[in-house]
């Protein structure tokens, strides 16, 4: 092994193959390897000038016979029959050129396995000036995502690829989450005055133990995080919201698993009319391009004018509504009755289109009457908002159907990403984590959710909205969206999806390697550096379901609906006293 400070020695650059200054070949010594991943480094001397440091990845491995013709000699040299060499050679994909004088690296010149500071300089870690781990290279050592490209300071936003169930994309995008929340890179580990996250749970109950640790943590997972600077357990600061029970007038969280530290979330009919959320109803991508969306927009700024609260319902031109329900019924009355319809939808607007979107009012209320409620006390905290909850705030939708799930994630979004434009200041940041982004943000047609997540693409980095978005498919969401992402990553690829065009940042080697990839293993493209890393994250040391969940952290025995005691309130407003629990 080689003293030399770049590393030891693993061979010599080819002279039977074309070397370049981006690519060249490498043959490998007898009693040495390299692998593919594998970091290297070399030098070339210039007359008069310093030599140049020439830095780069392994992206391609080949062995051969040399000294032999014929495919079937090789079982003449198996036999020691016929004399050959086995010689390996490997591709390297030039990451760094140290000075910039883009020249070939000279063959025979040695070539050393990069290690220690020549392996930070190699993948740029040495110009970061604010890393976070993200996991650890094929040689075993961590690797590192630059923070400006993930914070707004250069670039924001991230985009994770790869099919359902084993590209473990969910499983990555909260180890990012939780790295850059402990490893103190944005302003200190586990501050909740410089970041937020907001996490849709789209699928069963899995992130809903993120504050609760991993019963199968061992020693070994422990010391890894200690590699990466950081210490092993579950987020600090969580809070969960779930959706009302289907039919359950005292609005109990929807949820099964998880019995303490969950809170119900909900719209009254009140917020319904006043806040315009009636065109969240009609989220489907296509239904921007039919024509009963004027009806929509028409019926909303009617309704905001003049609804009027009234004790928990509303009541609309002397008319009590209690229920979703009795609004979408008075509505569909109001713009089917000849006499009021022009006052309601415009009076250019066809019957066929008034029917239109008459039926898909209707089909809405069984899905959303759960969400918007005229039966539950309107002081009673019932909103998702980011800058009045935990570090961690996880939305549950996994027992809503489509329709309620659209309505939530574009109502959550837009309220938000307006409370960030209000504020005026980036600070605290807000990483939004949305699986299935390929449903809210599809290429094709236009939708009250895709206009706000494209929004947040393309402004949000200013406004302090990082999006984290993952999808199975990157050629199916919207390009503006993924063009925005100065982060790409890429697990498990499906072998179609895999050559398409979104998916060009990787070398070819790495696509066929996408089809492989096994859970836990992801491909990772920032700017800085030219070719995508491949790395491996540890075991989540958080729950990641319901078999797996430790402990409860005491701040999950009150939930804010026991945390709000209903009876200190009355209290409150009689002069009362203000501290009165109670006892459970």
């Amino acid at each position: 092994m080689d003293a030399n400070k770049d590393g030891p020695i693993v061979g010599r650059v080819l002279g039977t193959a074309d070397a370049t200054p981006l690519t060249f070949w490498v043959a490998v010594n007898e009693d040495a390897y390299l692998q593919l991943d594998d970091v290297v480094v070399t030098e070339r001397e210039l007359p008069g000038q310093p030599s140049v440091k020439i830095a780069g990845v392994v992206t391609a491995v080949r062995a051969r016979h040399e000294g032999v013709v014929f495919d079937s000699d090789v079982f003449l040299v198996a036999d020691g029959t016929l004399p050959a060499t086995v010689q390996e050679a490997a591709e390297i994909t030039t990451t760094r050129v140290d000075p910039e004088v883009y020249v070939p690296p000279t063959p025979g010149a040695v070539v050393h396995r990069a290690q220690g500071d020549a392996r930070a300089g190699a993948l740029y870690f040495d110009r970061m000036e604010r890393t976070i781990p993200m996991g650890f290279g094929r040689d075993g050592a961590a690797m590192f995502l630059n923070a400006d490209f993930l914070d707004g300071s250069r670039g924001a936003h991230v985009s994770i690829s790869g099919i359902s169930g084993v590209a473990t994309k969910t499983s990555f995008a909260t180890f990012l989450l939780y790295s850059v929340f402990r490893s103190g890179v944005l302003g200190g580990a586990g501050e909740t005055a410089n970041t937020r996250a907001l996490i849709f749970n789209v699928k069963g109950e899995d992130l809903l133990f993120l504050d609760h640790p991993n019963s199968r943590l061992d020693p070994a997972t422990e010391a890894n995080y200690a590699r990466l600077g950081l210490v092993a357990g579950p987020f600090p600061d969580v809070r969960v919201y779930a959706p009302p029970r289907a039919g359950d007038s005292s609005g109990t969280p929807d949820v099964s698993s998880r019995l303490t530290g969950v809170d119900s979330f909900y719209w009254t009919l009140q917020e319904f009319c006043a806040d315009r959320l009636l065109p969240y109803v009609f989220a489907d991508a296509d239904d921007e391009r039919q024509q009963y969306t004027m009806v929509v927009h028409s019926v909303t700024a009617h309704l905001a004018r003049i609804a009027q609260p009234a004790e928990g319902g509303i009541a609309v031109d002397g008319t009590r509504l209690n229920s979703y329900a009795d609004l979408v019924d008075y509505l569909v009355e109001q713009i089917t009755d000849d006499a009021t319809r022009g006052q309601w939808a415009g009076s250019a607007v066809g019957l066929g289109t008034v029917n239109a979107f008459a039926r898909r009012l209707i089909g809405s209320k069984k899905d959303l009457s759960r969400l918007i409620r005229g039966d539950l006390a309107t002081r009673r905290p019932h909103a998702i908002n980011t800058a009045e909850s935990a570090q961690v705030t996880v939305v549950d939708l996994h027992n809503l159907p489509d329709r309620a799930q659209r309505f939530v994630v574009g109502v959550t979004l837009r309220s938000e990403f307006e409370r960030k434009e209000k504020a005026g200041t980036a600070k605290p940041l807000l990483f939004v984590v949305l699986d299935e982004l390929n449903k809210y943000a599809p290429r094709e047609g236009t939708s009250p959710i895709k206009e706000v997540l494209l929004d947040i693409a393309e402004r949000g980095r200013s406004l302090g909205v990082v999006l984290i978005g993952a999808q199975q498919t990157a050629s199916e969401v919207e390009r503006r969206i993924v063009a925005n992402s100065a982060i790409r990553v890429v697990g498990r690829l499906d072998p179609a999806e895999a050559s398409r065009p979104e998916y060009g940042f990787l070398p070819p080697a790495q696509r066929q390697r996408a089809l492989l990839a096994k859970p836990g293993t992801m491909f990772v493209s920032q700017p800085e550096i030219p070719v995508p890393l491949c790395i491996e994250f540890p075991f989540p040391s958080w729950a990641t379901r319901p078999a797996e969940a430790g402990p409860p952290p005491s701040s999950t025995l009150r939930s804010i609906a026991q945390a709000n005691d209903s009876f200190a309130v009355v209290a409150r407003v009689g002069g009362g006293i203000a501290d009165d629990e109670i006892p459970f």
